[in-house]
């Protein structure tokens, strides 16, 4: 089954964490880099005129804003991160960006996905549709998924991962999430006292 773009979020007996995931047909050839606050998604080397063809496949897909790990499939990671630093809780920073910037104006519609979570374990996942917007609190100690195609509501789902390499590689491959097809790249944020940041 092909999803599109994937995210979870949610806690663990281990940690919190965010993970984020590109299946794309058709603009395969991306890749996450790590930064010490974010992780951002690009074309590789030789495909940077991607960018021209489609303005949503290049963005920052995670964001650590003080005690907060922010994950989504565009440009709006930043929007959120942005409210949360100046104050804005959760919940109200995702449902007022995913409204404000609504779903991406390209040939399918494709809704934005976005989900946040704390170090104490505070999580929220929303999603923003041409018909519709959900933003879903995640109760402590589980997990959800949400996709930009077929799985547009959030879904429950076990997640196995002890640091952000292993949140990375499951969201990747793993699990629930070796049965969505056309897997490129992915990356997550883990944390317990601090966050860590990785990429696939």
């Amino acid at each position: 089954m092909y999803l599109g773009r994937i995210l979870a979020v949610g806690s663990n007996d281990n940690g919190n964490f965010v993970a984020y995931r590109v299946s794309s047909r058709s603009f395969p050839n991306r890749m996450t880099k790590a930064f010490p606050e974010r992780v951002s998604v690009a074309p590789k080397e030789g495909f940077e005129k991607d960018v021209f063809k489609n303005p949503y496949i290049a963005y920052n897909c995670i964001r650590i804003v003080d005690e907060t790990a922010i994950v989504s499939n565009g440009s709006h990671t930043d929007v959120i991160a942005e409210k949360i630093g100046l104050g804005m809780n959760i919940r109200d920073a995702l449902a007022l960006s995913l409204l404000t910037m609504d779903y991406e104006k390209d040939d399918f519609q494709t809704p934005r996905i976005a989900g946040a979570v704390t170090l104490e374990g505070e999580s929220y996942i929303g999603i923003v549709t041409a018909s519709s917007i959900i933003v879903d609190k995640v109760p402590v100690g589980k997990s959800s998924y949400i996709s930009t195609y077929e799985h547009i509501q959030p879904q429950t789902v076990e997640f196995k991962a002890e640091n952000s390499s292993e949140a990375a590689s499951f969201i990747m491959d793993q699990g629930k999430f070796s049965e969505f097809t056309n897997p490129v790249t992915s990356a997550a944020a883990f944390g317990t006292t601090t966050w860590e940041l990785n990429s696939i």
